[in-house]
């Protein structure tokens, strides 16, 4: 058993199973049984704000009360919201060097729109999808004809709440580069003293909204052009991590990209794209879209 406190009598091993399986169908999340502690740790808060007596009450009120949703606040105290603006700077500087300048030139002899589509599968707090818009801003700027659009996804509803309101704390500045700090960012004053906020040029084009990789399908609509999914996968099982793919590639726009986390390979994952960059893949252009649907209709991100 591993002590909870609080009132809350401690975690069984069979609670932790119960718990362990029930996140696992949920969101595809493993926890292997050296977690104890950390799952006494994120979820004993929740219990406690409950007023139940053990981890194994609260398990059959989240089992027997699909209702309350109580679910999603399950999920919220296990997902871990580790990010910081411009996180894997070599990705970011494969796209300044390579990717980007490419969309641009091909946009200028008319081979694609004047129209990017981005989407970050896992945003977390979204300091992500603020970078992602940040450069894309700067690479493709509106009042050039170009349209940008950035859509962030997370299974967390706390951590996209944080998202949407788009406050940090200045500290977090360090990883921004100068010249998007002054010009996407705001220092706040006052009452704000020790924060920054993003701006209304990258709110404009960013969208949040909560969705689980573990579903079935997902609600997005149309193709983007690159899709970034840091760091979610390494928590699913192989077969639920091929599955996560497949449904990742099904919105990604031939000769489109996906970026993973520097700690995952998709090698032994999918062979529908090709590796161009240590963690940087590229769907091929094999001239059939494998959603025509999609392709013909609006291409609107979200």
């Amino acid at each position: 058993m591993t002590q909870s406190g609080g009132g809350v009598a401690p975690l069984s091993d069979t609670e932790f199973r119960l718990l362990r399986d029930l996140i696992h169908r949920e969101s595809g999340i493993q926890l292997p049984d050296g977690k104890m502690s950390l799952l006494v740790g994120r979820l004993g808060k929740r219990v406690r704000a409950l007023g139940l007596p053990s981890f194994g009450t609260y398990y059959r009120y989240v089992v027997d009360h699909p209702e309350t949703d109580e679910v999603v606040q399950l999920l919220d105290c296990i997902s871990t919201n580790e990010t910081h603006f411009f996180r894997e700077p070599k990705q970011f500087a494969f796209l300044d060097e390579v990717v980007f300048p490419s969309w641009y030139a091909e946009a200028r002899i008319g081979r694609r729109p004047k129209r990017v589509r981005v989407w970050s599968a896992a945003c977390s707090t979204g300091d992500e999808a603020y970078s992602l818009a940040m450069v894309l801003l700067d690479h493709f700027p509106p009042a050039d004809g170009w349209h940008v659009e950035v859509l962030a996804t997370d299974i967390s509803t706390r951590a996209l709440a944080r998202a949407q309101a788009g406050v940090w704390s200045v500290e977090q500045a360090k990883h921004i580069p100068d010249r998007y700090l002054k010009r996407f960012m705001h220092r706040g004053t006052r009452s704000q003293q020790g924060k920054m906020r993003a701006g209304a040029e990258v709110r404009a084009v960013t969208t949040f909204r909560r969705l689980n990789l573990q579903a079935a399908s997902y609600a997005v609509v149309g193709l983007c052009d690159l899709v970034v999914c840091r760091n979610a996968l390494m928590y699913f099982s192989v077969e639920r991590r091929g599955a996560v793919v497949s449904r990742l590639l099904l919105h990604l726009a031939p000769r489109g990209y996906l970026l993973v986390g520097h700690a995952e390979s998709l090698a032994r994952v999918t062979n529908e794209v090709r590796a161009v960059h240590p963690t940087i893949y590229q769907r091929p252009d094999t001239g059939i879209s494998r959603r025509p649907e999609a392709a013909r209709g609006s291409r609107r991100v979200g």
